[in-house]
This record gives C-alpha cells, sequence and structure tokens, in this order.
C-alpha cells in the first residue's frame, strides 16, 4: 500500500455537508467514532452514496456502467502512489484507502454489488456485507459477533418495512452483548429502522451509544 496522502480541507467539508444531507441516520451514528475514523466512516459513505445513486443518474444501462467504470478507476488511483483525481469524494476516500490500508478489491466489491442494480433489483446482502466489512475495517474491530452484527444491520438498512428487515434486526440486537463497542456507530443507525421520530433521533443515538444499545 501507497504513503499516507490528505485530501484538501475543503474535500473534508464537501464529503461531511454531503452525507449529512443524503444519509442523515448514518451521519449520525458516524459522529459517535473518534477521529480519523469519524472522517473515514464519512468518507465511505459518500462513497456509497455516490455507488447508490447511479440508477437515479442515469437511465441508460451502458451510461451506468461507464459511471461505475470510473468509480474503479478511482478506487485504484486512491490505493495508489499518486495523486488521486480531483473530486471531493475520490480525495476523501483516498485518505481513508491509504490510511487503513484498505484493499482495492473490498471497495470493487461493493462498486461490483452496485453494477447488478442496474439491470435488476439490488442484493441487499452482498452490497450490504460489502459496506459493512470496509467500515469494520475503519475502525478495527474484526470479532465474528460485530462482524454478524454490522453485516446485519447493513443488510436491513437496504431493504423496506417487513418481516424479513425484523428478522434481520433481531439477530442483530440479539448480538448486543457480545459485540465490541466500537462498532456502535456503524450499529445505531438500526434505531432509524423503529418509528422514532426525526427530532428525537440525536437524543436517541446520543443515549443508545452511552448504554452501549442498538
Amino acid at each position: 500500500m501507497s504513503d499516507a496522502y490528505l485530501a484538501p480541507a475543503a474535500s473534508h467539508r464537501y464529503v461531511l455537508d454531503l452525507v449529512r444531507s443524503a444519509d442523515r441516520d448514518r451521519f449520525l451514528g458516524a459522529l459517535f467514532a473518534p477521529e480519523p475514523a469519524r472522517t473515514d466512516l464519512l468518507a465511505l459513505l459518500a462513497f456509497n452514496h455516490e455507488l447508490a445513486r447511479t440508477r437515479s443518474v442515469t437511465r441508460e444501462p451502458m451510461l451506468a456502467r461507464i459511471r461505475l467504470e470510473w468509480w474503479r478507476e478511482a478506487v485504484a488511483e486512491a490505493a495508489g502512489a499518486g495523486k488521486p483525481r480531483a473530486q471531493p469524494v475520490v480525495e476523501s476516500l483516498s485518505e481513508t484507502v491509504r490510511r487503513r490500508r484498505l484493499r482495492p478489491q473490498d471497495l470493487v466489491a461493493l462498486i461490483d454489488a452496485r453494477e447488478e442494480e442496474i439491470e435488476g433489483p439490488l442484493d441487499v446482502l452482498r452490497a450490504g456485507h460489502a459496506l459493512a466489512d470496509l467500515e469494520l475495517a475503519v475502525l478495527g474491530v474484526a470479532d465474528e459477533s460485530s462482524r454478524r452484527a454490522v453485516r446485519t444491520v447493513s443488510a436491513a438498512w437496504l431493504m423496506g418495512e417487513g418481516p424479513e428487515r425484523d428478522a434481520l434486526l433481531a439477530e442483530a440486537r440479539a448480538l448486543r452483548r457480545e459485540v465490541d463497542a466500537a462498532a456502535l456507530p456503524i450499529l445505531l443507525p438500526a434505531l432509524s429502522l423503529g418509528d422514532i421520530g426525526a427530532w428525537r433521533k440525536p437524543l436517541a443515538y446520543w443515549w443508545a451509544a452511552r448504554c452501549g444499545r442498538y
């Protein structure tokens, strides 16, 4: 893996604003991570958002694939030794990839999962697990119970309401006593899959983080 890289402050501000507006619930969870893990989680969430919006920015499958190929090239640059392309999310992601020594193939796995969505339904398990594994790597959490809980919550996040999502959340919450507390910033968004009001979320997240629950 290459030497360290520091993204411009303007890129970090862009990413923070993007995730706060586009993925507020997971943004709130990331705030409970210490720096620089917080910045790294936000970079991953911004990257995920850019991939997830592929189908909404173009309805032409070929153009969607070209867009995802652009991100594959950006990931290769992020993990390389040179300066990445001048795009705020790419620059922030590059800092994260090099600081955490993330494997390029793990980021490409998330791109590949989103490519399936171009002409078919999203495989929520594949996409959710790919993002979960990256977030766990950023937080330095490697135990199996935490991995199972985070993967389950991440997959449930991509589902609509229904018994399948409820079952996944129940599975994740059954592991509460076994998970590493360091994983809470990526488990707290499970609270938002219930009926909690938007105005109560910041306080609910704070209390859940303090109690070690989700």
